[in-house]
This record gives structure tokens, sequence and C-alpha cells, in this order.
């Protein structure tokens, strides 16, 4: 064992014996508080420097709160097998019948011959359409559909590794940053939007028009879907591709044999579970309990029925266990579950009456922290947690000043839809595909900086000379 990995893997749980003797007592009281803080740190420096597999972090938070108690750990646990894993296995089976057909390499091909192989058009094209369908999806189920499509491509143009190919990063990272982006363009981009609609409700006593959210943000969604379009097309060269030409990725298409039975049978699952997923809102009442998830495993189920022409099956679960990406969901796991510890040990809630007994008094200071604690918040928590604690206390810090609370809910719905840099959230499914942490937080961290500042000046001004966006 090298020096440095038994550095790296000594400083993890330093950090949490800091973190419990150190964090001071008059803002995290409890043990259990100062606990979760350093279980996260302790997390996040490990999927950093990598010195056990991202996957063995991913269950630090049992381990851990086995030892010390920061939450029940029913509901630790009940985050290995929540809905949204449910989802990822669902999508990452029904994806490995690509790969035994074949339409994995047609859908390349075909994606490639419309896009071409430009790196900046391709990262463009990614976050466009990523953002597009979180604009009226949770963004957990456009990252996990979109996702393995783009590493489909990627692996029929030899970046395969992705952890060592810049290139396939960058766009993993796109679909990723985009997802979140697109999320807060209406209230249908994710629970922690109808959170904070809840909670505008409540405070008018009037029904929220979703229309008026569209409005409101607006120009914010203008602003950031440039900035982070423009830094990450920015990080690569103008010059750099995935592949040859268009031209030659046309006529590859072209050459490809009749799609088989088998072929038409998988994309056919993946179809029907993606739309059966973006268009819930239609059947929701007559079959409430057929949730995204519940769809995905549905067809991950029929797709063990299918068999080929030879008389074989298709699918068969002791060869396609070993192409399950296994690490994808532990690690999406483990970050719910650092986020219930974060929640539910009390630490976010320490953060938040510690932000609300600073002196702040509405303005552009105001607006700075509201932005601040709630991107970081969300970096470590889910997206949904951090809008159900940040929130409320916005609404009493601003009560307490005196001033309109609406336009700094809005502000404050702008950090809980945002983060960039750990592998928490959505932005586990990439790494689960082969993305570096370590990628993620170096260019995660000048962007969430970036964010911050864009959307402190433009929430400030949004908030001194638009009477509408003090209004619902």
């Amino acid at each position: 064992m090298d020096k440095k990995r038994i550095v790296n893997l000594l400083v993890g749980p330093l950090l949490l014996i800091l973190s419990l003797f150190l964090l001071p007592e008059s803002i995290f009281a409890e043990t259990a508080a100062r606990a979760a803080v350093g279980t996260v740190a302790w997390m996040a420096y490990w999927w950093i420097t990598a010195p056990v597999d991202f996957a063995v972090t991913a269950f630090l938070p049992i381990a851990v709160n086995a030892i010390i108690k920061m939450a029940e750990m029913s509901a630790v646990i009940s985050n290995y097998a929540s809905e949204t894993i449910l989802l990822l296995l669902g999508a990452s089976i029904l994806t490995v019948s690509w790969e035994k057909t074949g339409l994995d390499k047609r859908i390349a091909a075909r994606f490639l011959s419309l896009i071409g192989s430009n790196l900046r058009l391709q990262l463009v094209f990614w976050f466009l359409l990523s953002a597009a369908l979180s604009a009226l999806l949770p963004n957990a189920v456009v990252c996990a559909t979109i996702t393995p499509i783009a590493v489909s491509m990627l692996r029929y143009v030899g970046e395969d590794d992705i952890a060592n190919s810049k290139k396939g990063s960058m766009i993993l990272l796109t679909v990723a940053y985009a997802a979140g982006v697109g999320g807060l363009a209406t209230p249908l981009g994710g629970a922690m939007n109808l959170v904070t609609v809840d909670y505008i409700q409540k405070l008018t006593g009037e029904e929220y028009m979703y229309i008026s959210w569209v409005a409101r943000f607006l120009p914010i969604m203008a602003v950031l879907v440039v900035s982070n379009i423009l830094f990450l097309v920015l990080k690569v060269k103008r010059t750099d591709t995935i592949g040859i030409s268009r031209e030659y990725f046309k006529e590859q298409y072209k050459m490809l044999p009749k799609m088989t039975r088998e072929e038409i049978l998988s994309l056919l699952l993946f179809a029907a579970a993606t739309v059966m997923a973006f268009t819930r809102q239609f059947y929701e009442k007559a079959l409430p309990g057929l949730k995204p998830a519940y769809v995905f495993i549905i067809c991950a189920i029929i797709s063990f029925l299918i068999t080929c022409r030879d008389g074989s099956r298709l699918m068969v679960w002791k060869s396609v266990q070993t192409k399950i990406v296994w690490e994808l969901i532990y690690i999406f796991a483990g970050g719910l579950a650092a986020g219930t510890l974060i929640n539910n040990s009390g630490a976010a809630q320490a953060i938040g009456e510690a932000v609300s007994k600073t002196n702040l008094d509405g303005g552009f200071l105001t607006v700075l922290v509201i932005v601040t604690l709630t991107v970081l918040l969300s970096d470590i928590t889910s997206n949904t947690a951090t809008a159900a604690v940040s929130i409320p206390i916005v609404i009493s810090i601003i009560n307490g000043i005196g001033k309109n609370p609406i336009p700094y809910i809005y502000i404050a719905s702008i950090g809980v839809n945002l983060s960039y840099m750990l592998p928490t959230s959505i932005r586990a499914i990439p790494v689960g595909y082969g993305l570096n942490p370590r990628f993620m937080l170096k260019q995660g961290l000048p962007l969430t900086v970036i964010v911050i500042v864009l959307m402190s000046v433009l929430g400030y001004a949004l908030l001194k000379f638009w009477p509408a966006f003090s209004t619902i």
C-alpha cells in the first residue's frame, strides 16, 4: 500500500473526529449534527481522493450511523432501495439489452450523423436537450435516461474510458448540469419546486399559477443557460472532436443492417418506459401507483421475456448482472443517505438558524447569503431536502426584518435547484458511468462561484428593479 493512499485513508475518519470536537457547539449543539457534517466531509474527501472504490465510500452513512446515531437507521437504509434507485436499476438493465442487440451502436451512429463530432456542438446539444426535458420532468429521470444514451455514443467512438477521457467526462457533466438547470424553469421540474410552491400558497393563502413561475424565472433561466453553456464550451478547444466527420457517420449509419426484432423490442421497451415517465401527469389519477421508477422496473422485467429467433433468451440474469452499473446505484444511494444524515441530525437546521441570527437587512448581502447557502446545501443533500429546510428559514428571516418574503423565496429557489461539485443527487449518475469525482469538483468549483455571483447580482437586480418579481 503506497503512502499517499494510507494518508488519504486516515484523513477521511480524521475529518469526522475533528468535526466532533472542533465544530462550535453554539451552532451544532447536538453531537449528531457535528457527526453528520463530519461524515459528509469524510465521504467527500474519499470520493475526491479515491483511496477506496466510490461505491465503498457510499456505504459510510450506514457504518458511521451504527456507531454514532445521527438518524433512525431505517431512514438511512431506505435510501439504498428508494424509488430513484429502482429507476436507475431498471434503466441500467434496459440499456444492457442495447449492448446485447447492437442497438447502442445504431443509436450512437444516428446521433453522430445528426449532430456531428465537434465537441462544442455536442456539449450544446446535450445541454439543451437535457435542460428542456428537465423543465417538465424530475431531473433524476432525465439524467438517468439521457446519460446512458450519451455513454453509448461515446463508446461507439472509442471514448469508453470516461475516467481518463476529458471529452467523455465533459459530455456527462453537461447532462448532469443541464438536468439541474432545466429543473428551475417550471414547478414541474422537480419536487423541490413543488415544496416552494406549497410554502408560497400557505404564505399568501392563494392558489399559485404555474405560469407565474415560468414568467418570473425566464430572465434567470436565460442567464443560467447562457453562462453554463459558455463555461462548458470554453473548457474545450474549438477543434476538439469525438470522432471523424459527420459525413463519415452518415455513411456508417447507412451501412448498418436492418434492425433486428430484438433491437426493435429493446428500443420499444426503453422508449415506452421513458415516454410513460415523461407523461405521468396524464395517467396519474388512473394509476396513482405507477410512478416512473416502477415503469422502468416493469419494462426491465419484460426484457427478460424476449426470446431470440434461434430460441435463446436475450437477457439472462447471470450475464446481465455483470453489466449493470452497480457503482452508479450505490453512489447515488450514498449521496441520498448523506443528505438524510444532514437533515435528520439537525445539522441543516442548525446552519439555517445560524444564518438567521446574522444582521441581514434584505439588501444584496442577504441575497448573496441565501444563494450561497442554498447552492452549497444542495451539493451535500438532495434539492428537495434543501428546499424543505431553507425556504421556511428564508421566510422567517425576511418576515423578521419586515419585508416581503416572495422575491427572496424565488431567489432561494435558484440555489435549491443548482449544485455542481459533489457526486450527490443526480451528479452520482455520471460518476457511476466512470466520471472521476475529482474532475467533477475541479470543474464544478469555479462554476459554483460564477453561478453564485451571477445569481446574486441578477436576483438583487430583479428584486430592486422589477416589481413583478415581488408578486405571485
